[in-house]
C-alpha cells in the first residue's frame, strides 16, 4: 500500500520545518474528523520559499472540493497558533491527488469511523502516458462493511455524503455506510 510521498519530518533539518509539521499532522480533515489532512495525503509538503517564508502545499481530493477553503483555514489557524508566521498556502493540481496516499493508519481509522476505506491502488508509479478515456466506470468489487466485515452489500448511490465517497448498504447487518472512492 502506498502513502504519502511528502517528506517525513524526521528527514527534515530545519527545526522549524520540523515543527510545522507536527503542528499540521494534527490538522483533522473538516469531512472526516478522525484522519488528519495530512494521514489522507491532503498535505503535500512544508518547504522554506525564496523569501524565507513556510511554504504549505495541499492537494484538494478532487478539484471541486469544497473543504479546501476550511483546510487552509485550519492550516492558517494552526500556524498562527504555533507561532510560525510567515506562511504562505499553495493548492496544488497536479499531480492529482489519488487515494493511494492515504495512509494505513489512516484507511484504520477510516474503518472504525464506518467507512469502507478505498482498496487496491490507482495510481501509475510509470511515466505518464496516454489514459484510455472511459465512459462507462469499471466494475469494482463493493468493499466490505467497516462495521461487520461482510462482503454482502451494495451500491445504494454514486456519492455519499461528499463526491470523493458512495453510499452503500451491508445486505447481512443492514447499515448502510460510505465508501471512499479509488481514484
Amino acid at each position: 500500500m502506498t502513502t504519502s510521498t511528502a517528506p517525513h519530518p524526521a528527514d527534515v533539518a530545519d527545526a522549524t520545518l520540523t515543527h510545522a509539521w507536527t503542528v499540521l499532522e494534527a490538522v483533522p480533515d473538516p469531512e472526516i474528523p478522525v484522519v488528519s489532512i495530512r494521514e489522507l495525503g491532503i498535505l503535500r509538503d512544508v518547504r522554506r520559499g525564496a523569501d524565507g517564508a513556510l511554504e504549505v502545499v495541499i492537494t484538494p481530493t478532487y478539484s471541486g472540493c469544497p473543504a479546501m477553503s476550511q483546510i487552509a483555514e485550519d492550516i492558517g489557524r494552526a500556524l498562527d497558533a504555533a507561532q510560525l508566521a510567515p506562511y504562505r498556502i499553495a493548492t496544488v493540481l497536479a499531480p492529482p491527488w489519488t487515494t493511494d496516499w492515504i495512509t494505513a493508519d489512516a484507511r484504520e481509522k477510516l474503518r472504525s469511523y464506518g467507512i469502507a476505506p478505498p482498496t487496491g491502488n490507482c495510481a501509475s508509479t510509470a511515466q505518464p502516458r496516454e489514459q484510455v478515456l472511459r465512459f462507462v466506470p469499471r466494475a469494482l468489487p463493493a468493499p466490505s462493511c467497516p462495521r461487520c466485515g461482510s462482503a454482502h452489500t451494495e451500491r445504494l448511490a454514486q456519492f455519499g455524503s461528499t463526491a470523493c465517497k458512495a453510499l452503500y448498504r451491508c445486505l447481512d447487518c443492514r447499515e448502510p455506510f460510505d465508501y471512499f472512492k479509488p481514484y
